[in-house]
């Protein structure tokens, strides 16, 4: 820093304005503190859709998005699960209802760009948040501050930075994390449908030998498609023209919600896993993508996102009651131990399921088939997983339960 450089000083610089960004810092606006939100917002045209689940929709309630939301959002009233492997050893067919937990619904299904939208439109209600829509080009880190240095315009000096930035974070970059990361064999494809026979409310996931096929529930008769297959496949059904395309998925979908036209764009990106050393350090705390990057099984990605965001800001909450630095190391620690479990036992679960649908060692397949039965049949076993399947009951952050910071 050179003392003829402008700076512009705030308690915590969010780095990255895609839906995990914006959650965060209207949750750490809320606590009172003074944010300044940094990064280019997430192109219009982006058809891709998330299925919040139960605690991320009271979250974005308590949060005042959610009134922005609900008439655009689609409910998942039932999971359907169908063995569609051809193994030897097959699972029965599963459907869960939320009515069985005395909900309404599991989660609701929305497109990205209808909650950034509705998120952006909440950033004005509170005055200490700031909005600077431009790309980060470094930050340095000291022991007392951070200093966000945009492309143009004023250094931002912060007590504390959030790492909103994706899986190829600058922030965590820039704090010394290491990342692993594990390449899977597949591609996800995804786009979304329209269809002539109604969805129900119901999202259905298809177990292929290739990975998930997934159909979850939009507003009418459409549906967002989450497709893992392998890489020459999804290069094959990203080259073909609409018509073609939408007969091919709806054969691979049995024909369930009847014929298939396709609704917009599609996407493809190559599966991975990634893991950062730790969730925290120097002044830098990692949520979303640039904490966790998991493959699109089971709506957990962005929910994940949303529960580091919540947590962090009520540990920062906590901290401005007490006076403490908001930055300093032994908040760090307490969010990357509040966040551990979670992340780590999730992408388990998701890295787990995806080896066995992969595996052609018949006892991986037993295993399987014999574990979702076991569900199916036992009452007990079965709520356990549909409740921790919407997200961890112990150590929930506060927002998820209504509850304000």
């Amino acid at each position: 820093m050179t003392d003829a450089e402008a700076v512009e000083d705030v308690e915590i610089a969010v780095v990255g304005a895609g839906p995990a960004g914006l959650a965060c810092a209207l949750a750490l606006a809320s606590t009172g503190a003074e944010v300044a939100l940094i990064g280019l917002p997430p192109p219009p045209e982006d058809n891709r859709t998330t299925a919040l689940l139960g605690g991320s929709v009271t979250a974005l309630e308590t949060l005042g998005v959610w009134a922005g939301l609900d008439e655009r959002a689609a409910p998942l009233r039932a999971l359907r699960l169908v063995d569609d492997t051809g193994g030897l050893f097959r699972a029965p067919e599963i459907t869960f209802f939320a009515s069985e937990l005395g909900l309404d619904a599991f989660g609701w299904n929305v497109i990205n760009r209808d909650l950034v939208a509705a998120q952006r439109a909440r950033l004005g209600a509170y005055p200490r948040l700031r909005r600077r829509e431009v790309q980060v080009a470094a930050i340095e880190l000291t022991g007392a501050h951070a200093f966000v240095r945009p492309v143009e315009g004023d250094t931002v000096r912060a007590r504390l930075v959030v790492a909103a930035d994706g899986k190829n974070s600058l922030a965590r970059a820039a704090a010394g994390i290491s990342v692993s990361r594990r390449r899977y064999p597949q591609t996800a494809v995804t786009l979304n449908l329209a269809h002539t026979l109604p969805h129900d409310d119901t999202s259905t996931e298809f177990h292929t030998s290739r990975g998930p096929f997934t159909l979850v529930p939009l507003k009418g008769e459409r549906s967002s498609l989450v497709c893992v297959t392998t890489p020459e496949d999804a290069e094959a059904l990203m080259a073909m023209a609409n018509p073609a395309l939408a007969r091919t998925l709806e054969r691979r979908a049995r024909s369930l919600l009847g014929q298939f036209r396709i609704d917009g764009g599609r996407a493809a990106w190559p599966l991975a896993v990634e893991t950062p050393s730790r969730l925290a350090a120097r002044r830098v705390a990692l949520i979303g993508d640039a904490a966790h990057v998991v493959p699109p099984i089971g709506a957990q990605g962005l929910n994940l996102g949303l529960r580091d965001g919540a947590m962090l800001a009520e540990l920062v909450a906590e901290a401005r009651r007490e006076g403490t630095d908001v930055g300093d190391d032994k908040l760090l620690g307490r969010y990357h131990r509040a966040r551990q479990l979670d992340i780590s036992s999730r992408a388990f679960a998701i890295d787990m399921l995806n080896r066995t649908l992969l595996s052609a060692f018949l006892p991986a397949q037993f295993a399987r088939s014999t574990g979702l039965w076991l569900i199916d049949r036992l009452p007990g076993l079965r709520r356990l997983v549909m409740r921790e399947g919407m997200g961890p009951r112990l150590g929930e952050p506060r927002l998820m339960r209504g509850e304000p910071l």
